[in-house]
């Protein structure tokens, strides 16, 4: 089938509809009905799909400012890209094998998509998989599956995998083209091939939710609807007989031990609240308790991976009734041990802040020492914030006020900004910060 359309770009959206439910349909709706589309169409028109499903909101924004929102504003957007999809190949050779498969998978009449049978691959979990086979280089296969199974732009892939932009973009066409003439297709693997996906997926989702926790610039600290669909895609995996794996239930521990903290990671008025200031009380016990279950169940087997690992980092936190009780030793143990899985500069930083809260500041200004010259770090906020928080806490404020003014050079998200900002004025007008705390 030609592709016969033109893409849109985000220079043709109006900016009057509001922006949190464009995102909202776009991250939790639109990779459905491109997986679902795809399934009908092959994996060879995976770029016509997405630009159907996009051909629909472009619609949305265009008449909804105008005419209002519909009452189910997904069955809306499913419906214009079925239609778009049943315009398309009245033309070409498929009609007639394909429009009762597309009749089924998107109904005239219904917002979602029909129940997944126990024998039927989920779709989105064999796109995120086919995103994932290994003919497709591992950088390419992140890009792809943020991009095409989680709604991703490609700005924000660029910021979560600390590239270019441009780079993302390439590695995305290329990846398309390998699953357009190979043909890769929308299924789930074999057994004996799945294991070798699955380690992508878990890294996809693991992004996912890492940018909704923390996000990497703007108006915001969290994104917290990120968060919720790095969830459901962790429990899709580990729900799903054939990717029900203890590395799965790690990761799930970790994703629901983190987000049960999101209600106190800031304040009332949108101010960052540090581990050590944060309202206990808030934090999610429900969320909790299903993290330690899914923790007990990463148990089983003997591969211990990372999500293992930082699992129980914030099991330890979680299980400190205080920020004093905290056993800070076990973390930077539990640390070091993940540094021998993932030799990353950050995990070594995390390190050296657990090291700090354990021995005092000092010894974490010596472990931070060696790696502050580090490549990766260099566009990094929140080494320079630890290093000035750190030299604060030994009385040096003329460096911790160097630090503090490096790390507002980067980087970083509003909320971050703020409080890096007051931080710094502490330093240069004490008295000034003692009046404002009277």
């Amino acid at each position: 089938m030609k592709e016969r359309h033109t893409a849109k770009t985000s220079a043709d959206l109006p900016d009057s509809l509001p922006d949190s439910l464009v995102d909202h349909l776009f991250r939790h709706h639109s990779a459905k009905i491109v997986a679902a589309l795809t399934r009908v169409f092959g994996s060879h028109n995976l770029q016509l799909a997405e630009d159907m499903v996009q051909d629909a909101l472009i619609r949305a924004l265009q008449t909804w400012p105008f005419q209002g929102v519909p009452d189910n504003p997904t069955a809306w957007l499913t419906q214009v890209a079925k239609r778009r999809a049943l315009d398309l190949i009245r033309r070409e050779s498929l009609w007639a094998q394909k429009q009762a498969e597309l009749e089924r998978v998107l109904p005239q009449h219904t917002a979602e998509l029909p129940p997944v049978e126990r024998d039927e691959p989920d779709d989105q979990l064999a796109m995120m998989l086919m995103c994932c086979h290994p003919a497709i280089p591992r950088e390419a296969q992140l890009a792809l599956t943020l991009k095409v199974a989680c709604g991703f732009s490609v700005t924000e892939i660029a910021r979560a995998l600390l590239a270019q932009e441009e780079a993302i973009a390439k590695r995305i066409v290329r990846a398309k083209k390998q699953i357009r003439e190979q043909p890769i297709a929308l299924e789930l693997p074999a057994p004996d091939q799945l294991s070798q996906r699955l380690d992508a997926v878990l890294h996809v989702i693991y992004l996912l939710f890492n940018e909704g926790y923390s996000a990497t610039q703007g108006e915001n600290l969290l994104r917290e609807d990120l968060c919720v669909e790095a969830i459901r895609l962790g429990q899709l995996l580990a729900a799903h007989p054939r990717t029900d794996v203890p590395q799965a239930h790690a990761l799930l521990a970790l994703l629901m031990l983190q987000a049960a903290r999101l209600p106190a990671r800031t304040t009332a008025g949108g101010a960052l609240a540090l581990l050590a200031e944060q309202d206990r009380s808030l934090w999610d016990r429900r969320l909790i308790a299903a993290g330690l279950r899914h923790l007990g169940q990463a148990a089983a087997g003997e591969k211990l991976t990372q999500y293992h690992l930082q699992a129980e980092i914030a099991a330890q936190h979680v299980a400190a009734d205080s920020d004093a009780e905290t056993d800070w030793q076990a973390i930077a143990a539990l640390y070091e041990e993940l540094y021998r899985l993932d030799a990353s500069p950050i995990v070594l930083l995390n390190r050296a802040v657990a090291v700090a809260r354990w021995q005092g500041a000092e010894a974490g200004i010596r472990l931070l020492a060696q790696i502050e010259n580090h490549p990766l770090l260099q566009t990094y906020h929140l080494l320079p914030a630890a290093l000035a928080d750190l030299w604060r806490q030994t009385g040096d404020h003329r460096r911790a006020a160097t630090y503090y003014r490096t790390a507002l050079a980067r980087t970083c998200t509003e909320p971050e900004r703020q409080f890096l900002q007051r931080q710094l004025s502490q330093l240069e007008f004490p008295e000034a910060a003692q009046q404002a705390q009277i």
